[in-house]
């Protein structure tokens, strides 16, 4: 009989260990329904870096990986409503190249912590909180277009103006990309460069894409300034056409040839050499990270400011459920809309 007793208080203390167990899972399906994800229970991405034979895959915390790729994007010097915005476009490119991807893995290069510790010593548990605050603060928000992602371009600052992605797309797909003014980017640091370069080595540089016969032709004579022309430049002022030769090429191709930091860019003669003078920093498509900033510390949330650079758009959460990899259903995440 006191057997029977002991088994009967065991049961009983191992139902009362079940229900502590499960009382905050039971309370919050109750108070918010079954679709609750677990906060404590982090999700992970597959993420493959490195190149060639250098190339590793493993599973990174997702948290750690959009503040890693944030902290790549942005300075810790920026406002905390301008890493948010940049937190909304990376997680919404991520999810955009996962909703085209098979195999579900991602390559954007991203800081480790470790690579944080190191690069800002007695400064990194400031700045990590920083960036992983952006990251959580936005709460899984995305920028959509319809009924899918946006495009979420961005770019550390324009020629004073941004780039309408009809013009350097000629698609009419992103009506959201429109020109818009920023005049604050003349401030930019590094807004205006000037670079000289030989004009063989402008030659070398653009063989790739250069008319083979101008290319024979020009072997033994070598360019000269007049052999450099821009036919065109789309609303905000970035060269559109580029004639070199018999060659038309586009600023873009010009830029990327010569890694200049935009295809805002003139020409001017000097001796024997050229000078190139770019306006901005980056492709001048989307959002203006310098802007941006600049709207932050005048008191725009990311909100705004994203609406400003990608107007037409909506935040949006996830709807479905989203599958990041393949793995168990803990690794999976579940959004709700704004």
């Amino acid at each position: 009989m006191r057997l029977y007793y002991i088994g009967q208080k065991l049961k009983s203390f191992g139902a009362f260990l079940v229900i502590l167990v499960f009382l905050p899972y039971i309370t919050a399906v109750f108070v918010n329904g079954a679709g609750v994800r677990n906060e404590e229970s982090q999700p992970y991405v597959t993420v493959r870096t490195g190149q060639g034979g250098q190339e590793e895959t493993g599973e990174v915390e997702w948290t750690e990986y959009l503040a890693g790729i944030l902290a790549r994007e942005m300075s810790e010097e920026y406002e905390d409503e301008a890493l948010k915005a940049q937190a909304v476009l990376i997680r919404t490119g991520l999810y955009r190249t996962l909703s085209d991807s098979e195999d579900r893995i991602l390559t954007e290069e991203y800081m480790t912590r470790s690579e944080m510790e190191k690069k800002w010593g007695g400064s990194f548990e400031q700045n990590y909180k920083k960036y992983t605050g952006a990251v959580r603060e936005t709460d899984d928000a995305v920028l959509f277009y319809g009924e899918t992602y946006a495009w979420t371009p961005f770019h550390q600052s324009s020629c004073g103006m941004t780039r309408s992605a009809e013009e350097v797309v000629g698609t009419e797909e992103y009506p959201y990309l429109r020109a818009k003014e920023c005049p604050l980017d003349k401030e930019a640091d590094d807004e205006i460069q000037v670079f000289t370069y030989h004009y063989a080595e402008i030659q070398e540089l653009c063989r790739d894409f250069l008319v083979a016969e101008d290319e024979k032709e020009q072997a033994e004579a070598g360019y000269a300034f007049d052999d450099f022309e821009i036919q065109s430049r789309d609303s905000a002022g970035y060269v559109k056409s580029l004639r070199i030769g018999n060659t038309v090429c586009t600023g873009d191709q010009f830029r990327d040839a010569l890694s200049l930091p935009s295809s805002a860019f003139s020409f001017s003669e000097s001796g024997e050499e050229m000078k190139i003078t770019t306006t901005g920093i980056g492709h001048g498509l989307g959002m203006s990270q310098w802007t941006a900033n600049e709207m932050a510390k005048e008191g725009s949330s990311w909100e705004e400011i994203l609406q400003f650079f990608f107007e037409g758009t909506t935040v949006n959460r996830e709807i479905q459920e989203t599958e990041l990899l393949s793995g168990t259903e803990e690794k999976y995440l579940t959004y709700s809309p704004i």
